[in-house]
Parts: structure tokens; C-alpha cells; sequence
């Protein structure tokens, strides 16, 4: 795998979804250190990937000259030890949802647009080839306009998620999915949502409406045994359907069905590298700030939508 140009590129949480950030920043040739409040943890991750290891932030950033910083903290950190990281003139890569609260989302981009820094979150869908593949075909309208589009998202509750539910957890990856295949952002939202094993919601039914008619209906949950990750976009000419898990998409058009072959590819190599390029001026920056405080604001819709029982109406910039 090509080295990403000589950059320095830390992890800071490595107890959930971190610790493959640290092996594909790895294979990148990049990943200089990892932080984590378990300092046993840390140092034995670093060890593994040969980097520095650290269970302090101030003390990383003090010794350490980063390019960039991939924060996968719990959510309810993310905006502290992000702005943290910025202050210190270093691009930064927030896992999702960047941040629970719009407010921070915005306190952040305005932190990172002062410091002239990327800033992006971990929104790893739009890597992934079944749905970069149906963007590419509702763009060139290859089966007519895409009029409604259906995700399905089910798993097992994760046991390390315990300071969000499964909206700011789960569903903010189809809300930024429907987004970017619509390419427009909704104007209402519509949730149910309730909890039965969690602290926070563990199932949610989300419904976007987008100008023109057009929908998308968001199904999550943590109370199914079998892992399922799966959407299907409904064209005035066809319908294509995708698997998250298998990469496969198919679409079925008149008489003919469709299913085109590819490689398979790791949507977070694809999702890293993006970010390593981006901050070395080789590339624009796929998911925006911009982007990332968006899914946050239709989350907190949905949230506030499913707890009144009524619509809520949206104006995203």
C-alpha cells in the first residue's frame, strides 16, 4: 500500500472502533501515535503497529508534531478533545457523529475554518462501493430519479456503546447515505423510536422528506440476532438494491436484472486515505463539516420528533 507522503497521524481512543483506525493508518505508513486513557491498552496497540503510545492528550500534542488526529472517543468527548487537538494546528478526523449537539458541530467547524484545518467525520458509508456505485447511477440518471430510498439496519446491541442510543450511533449512516444519493438535504423529519435494553433508544423508525416528493425511510435497531446492512433506492425506471456487508449491488430494470461485479474494497482504507491526501493538499475532502453537522442536526430532530410525536420541520444550510 503506498505510504501516505511522510505524514504524522495519532489515534486518540482505541477501546471500540479506534484500534482499526490504528491498523489502516498502519498500512498507509502513517500512524506515528496512539492515545488512550488505558495506558496498558495504548502501549500494547502501539507496540503491535510500532508508534509512540500515550494516555494523555496534552502530552501527545506536546511531544508529538502531528499532521492530523483521528478522534474516536466517546461521543460526548468528541468536541473537547477535537477543539483540543485544533488548537494545537492539527487536521482532525472526528468519528461519528461528530457531535451529538449541532452546537458543538458549529463551535468545531468555526475552530477549524479560524486555524485553516480540515476538519471531517467518520461517515464510512459514502466509501463504500455499493453506494458510491448507486450514486454514480442516480447521477447519471441511468434508471430515472430516485423517488424513494429505504435503509435497514440491524444488529445485536454493541456492548461499548453506552453514552448515545442507536440514532446518534446507527442511523446517523443511512442519514448521511439518503443525503448524499438524494444530493440534497430534507426538509422534515418524521421518528419513532424506543428502548428496551438500553439506556437510550435501542430501535428507530426515521422517515426524511426531501423537496419533489421524494423520501427516505431509515430502519435501525439492537434488538436482532442477525447482523443485516442493506438499502434499496426506488427510480421512476428501476429499483436498486445494495448490501453494505457484501458490497453487492442490484438493479432490476423492465425485464432485465443487473448485478454488476467489482472488487472488493475496505470502505475505511478508502474513508483514510481520503483524509491523509486531503490533508497533504492531493485531495477535497469527501464528507464536510458542513456535512457532518447536518446528520447531527436531523438526528436531533428525530430525537425531539419521536419524543413529541410530531414532525419536525428543517432549513439546513
Amino acid at each position: 500500500m503506498v505510504s501516505a507522503d511522510g505524514l504524522k497521524v495519532a489515534v486518540v481512543g482505541v477501546g471500540g472502533w479506534g484500534k482499526n483506525h490504528a491498523r489502516v493508518l498502519k498500512d498507509l505508513g502513517c500512524l506515528a501515535a496512539i492515545c488512550d486513557l488505558d495506558a496498558t491498552r495504548a502501549k500494547e496497540l502501539a507496540d503491535k503497529y510500532g508508534a509512540r503510545s500515550y494516555s494523555s492528550v496534552d502530552e501527545m500534542l506536546g511531544k508529538e508534531g502531528l499532521d492530523g488526529c483521528l478522534v474516536c472517543t466517546p461521543t460526548k468527548t468528541h468536541a473537547a478533545v477535537a477543539t483540543k487537538v485544533m488548537e494545537h494546528g492539527v487536521h482532525t478526523f472526528v468519528e461519528k457523529p461528530m457531535s451529538f449537539s449541532s452546537k458543538e458541530c458549529e463551535e468545531m467547524t468555526q475552530v477549524a475554518e479560524k486555524k485553516k484545518l480540515v476538519l471531517t467525520s467518520g461517515y464510512v458509508e459514502r466509501f463504500n462501493p455499493a453506494v458510491s456505485d448507486t450514486k454514480k447511477l442516480i447521477e447519471g440518471k441511468m434508471y430515472g430519479e430516485p423517488m424513494m430510498i429505504e435503509f435497514h439496519r440491524e444488529n445485536r446491541m454493541p456492548l461499548h456503546i453506552k453514552d448515545v442510543g442507536i440514532i446518534y450511533d446507527t442511523s446517523v449512516h443511512d442519514i448521511d447515505a439518503a443525503m448524499f444519493l438524494f444530493g440534497n438535504r430534507p426538509h422534515v423529519v418524521f421518528a419513532r423510536a424506543g428502548k428496551h435494553h438500553h439506556a437510550f433508544e435501542d430501535f428507530a423508525t426515521i422517515m426524511l422528506g426531501f423537496e419533489g416528493q421524494k423520501v427516505a425511510i431509515i430502519a435501525s435497531n439492537w434488538l436482532t440476532p442477525k447482523k443485516v446492512r442493506t438499502f434499496s433506492a426506488v427510480c421512476t425506471d428501476g429499483i436498486i438494491t445494495g448490501d453494505f456487508l457484501t458490497q453487492e449491488i442490484k438493479v432490476d430494470h423492465a425485464d432485465a436484472t443487473i448485478t454488476p461485479r467489482r472488487q472488493f474494497q475496505e470502505p475505511l482504507t478508502l474513508e483514510l486515505k481520503n483524509f491523509t491526501e486531503a490533508i497533504a493538499g492531493k485531495a477535497n475532502i469527501v464528507v464536510t463539516a458542513s456535512d457532518a453537522t447536518n446528520v447531527t442536526r436531523v438526528a436531533e430532530a428525530a430525537i425531539l420528533s419521536s419524543n413529541t410525536g410530531s414532525p419536525v420541520y428543517l432549513d439546513l444550510k
